[in-house]
């Protein structure tokens, strides 16, 4: 866990595979304004772990258990990918005041096989990283490589260091669920109405789960969530411009307590 900052409770997700490290250049954006904590999910580097053949409801379960070891009953939650399906079932659960899901997983239709093509490209990553395992220690030093690399997930993956890089492909071959998580059929249930404010914050140009598909049933599906468009960004939008996800995040936060201060005074 990462815990940085003062203020009204903040909890981030990361994506499949990934760690609470993905968000170590958000945080220190956020934390003036709010106590920031990120998690790693079961199964993955740094988190609890997790039994083979576990689903996207057990990890639920665990983010459900950690906010309970912290003392938070409904902070306000954000994610990413996998992490923001996370949280829009945290949300379901009653454990969220506001949320922030960044192209989420889990808006998809498995019987026309609407989740294969991005879990297609992850599982390429994945066998990049193995292959690269030895070498890549010196190929991230080039800046053209980590663009090469991140290609799927970032649009301008030369501007991640060439540490967090490493970090990056230590996670996805650390992580003992990527099978489980990248073949799954679950999908996210209709939620309407909604249990507290969720905004979408799709990826622009996300090349796993597009804007056009997946985010469309999204709509579909929370129809009273609020829609953003992240312009010029990637799936993972923390690889591309971390300033921007923490303002979206933050933006997010302010509109949902304005929200419900306004519902109070109408009242």
């Amino acid at each position: 866990m990462i815990r940085y900052g003062k203020g009204e409770p903040v909890v981030l997700f990361h994506g499949v595979t990934g760690s609470e490290t993905m968000w170590r250049n958000v945080i220190p954006r956020l934390a003036p304004s709010y106590d920031t904590i990120a998690l790693t999910a079961l199964g993955h580097r740094g988190g609890r772990p997790g039994r083979p053949g576990a689903s996207v409801r057990d990890l639920v379960d665990d983010a459900e258990r950690s906010l309970d070891e912290l003392g938070l009953e409904r902070p306000h939650l954000a994610g990413n990918s996998l992490g923001g399906w996370m949280a829009i079932e945290l949300a379901r659960r009653g454990r969220a005041a506001s949320v922030c899901a960044l192209s989420p997983a889990g808006f998809w239709d498995t019987a026309d096989g609407g989740h294969l093509d991005g879990a297609r490209k992850l599982r390429r990553a994945i066998n990049l990283a193995r292959r690269t395992r030895k070498v890549m220690p010196w190929a991230a030093r080039v800046a053209l490589a980590r663009r090469i690399v991140l290609r799927d997930v970032a649009v301008h993956g030369d501007r991640v260091t060439r540490g967090d890089l490493l970090e990056v492909n230590d996670d996805l071959l650390a992580c003992t669920l990527r099978d489980e998580l990248l073949s799954t059929e679950e999908q996210i249930a209709p939620l309407d109405p909604l249990p507290c404010p969720i905004v979408l914050a799709w990826s622009q140009r996300d090349r796993i789960l597009p804007a056009g598909t997946s985010g469309a049933r999204a709509r579909l599906l929370l129809p009273q969530a609020t829609w953003k468009l992240i312009p010029g960004v990637g799936h993972v939008p923390v690889f591309d411009d971390p300033q921007l996800v923490a303002q979206t995040i933050h933006e997010s936060i302010e509109e949902s307590k304005a929200d419900e201060h306004q519902a109070h005074a109408g009242r």
